[in-house]
């Protein structure tokens, strides 16, 4: 098994979050965070770690950041350790390749959710209402329909325990209706660009979640990361099949494994298995093969 970056101490710079993926440090006016080879499925923090995850989340996430900058800002800095502060380089042995160093941005404290096909819980609440987050569909649709166009779900961002799927109105009262109105387009349009560069690529965007803030001049600005396999869902074109549960091409073949032994989803999570670790391990560096066109 490869080795896995999983904590991370590193002298001389102020942790200011530890995350269930993420370590974040604070580097003069700007935020360090570094993306471990910790999973988390169910509110839990799973074991061991996954090789080359972090890897994969940063390289990933700096490739869409590029390449939907046009749609809107986004606050990476770099991910070049070596174009860092010298605090930060002296931990290039451990930083290297899982690094963003970002501009600080004031969150809003919502999930942008898009979905352009209907699966996970907007399928189940489909089943139970006949709506996700307050969009009526039409009756009797298959598990894993394409939704044109893509619907916008926002939710809530819980520091423990589960998001909760909101409907936009909520959104309203949360960060007031122009800010909304302005997230759903620029979340509609991200999605939409990527969702058409995925497709070449023989990849479908089942759905995602994005994050964004406000930065000193009052702009809105895309923060965390961005359309990765532990923040979307992805679909192979070549098997999919609407009417079923999709083969998944990201984090949810961990939770699928989880469901399969029967964990009634309560701590302790069991320990993952070693063809799991290597299954998701392969599978984080293909979808960013298949997106990028590159290697790690």
């Amino acid at each position: 098994m490869q080795s896995t970056v999983t904590h991370t101490d590193l002298e001389g710079l102020r942790l200011v979050n530890r995350g269930k993926v993420r370590d974040v440090y604070e580097v003069g006016e700007h935020l360090l965070i570094i993306a471990t080879d910790r999973v988390s499925a169910y509110d839990s923090v799973l074991s061991p770690g996954i090789p080359d995850k972090g890897r994969v989340l940063t390289s990933l996430s700096r490739f869409w950041f590029e390449t939907l900058e046009d749609v809107v800002p986004h606050h990476l800095v770099t991910t070049d350790v070596h174009e860092m502060p010298a605090e930060v380089q002296r931990h290039a042995d451990v930083l290297a390749g899982r690094t963003m160093l970002v501009r600080r941005l004031s969150m809003f404290p919502v999930e942008c959710v898009v979905r352009g096909w209907l699966t996970g819980s907007g399928w189940k609440d489909y089943l139970r209402t006949g709506a996700v987050c307050g969009h009526v569909l039409p009756p009797e649709l298959p598990e894993s329909s394409r939704l044109d166009p893509p619907l916008f779900t926002p939710a809530t961002k819980a520091e423990t325990g589960h998001d909760e799927n909101i409907d936009f109105d909520t959104m309203v009262g949360i960060v007031g209706g122009p800010t909304a109105e302005r997230l759903r387009e620029i979340t509609v349009g991200l999605y939409e660009k990527a969702r058409a560069l995925a497709a070449e690529r023989g990849i479908l965007i089942a759905d995602t979640k994005m994050e964004f803030g406000q930065d000193a001049q009052g702009r809105i600005v895309l923060g965390d990361e961005v359309l990765t396999p532990d923040s979307s869902r992805f679909w192979d074109t070549a098997t999919y099949e609407p009417g079923t549960p999709q083969q998944p091409l990201d984090k949810q073949l961990v939770r699928n494994w989880l469901d399969e032994q029967g964990w009634d989803h309560s701590p302790p999570p069991p320990e993952l298995s070693e063809e799991v670790v290597a299954r998701a391990s392969a599978t984080y560096r293909e979808i960013h093969l298949r997106l990028t066109g590159r290697n790690l």
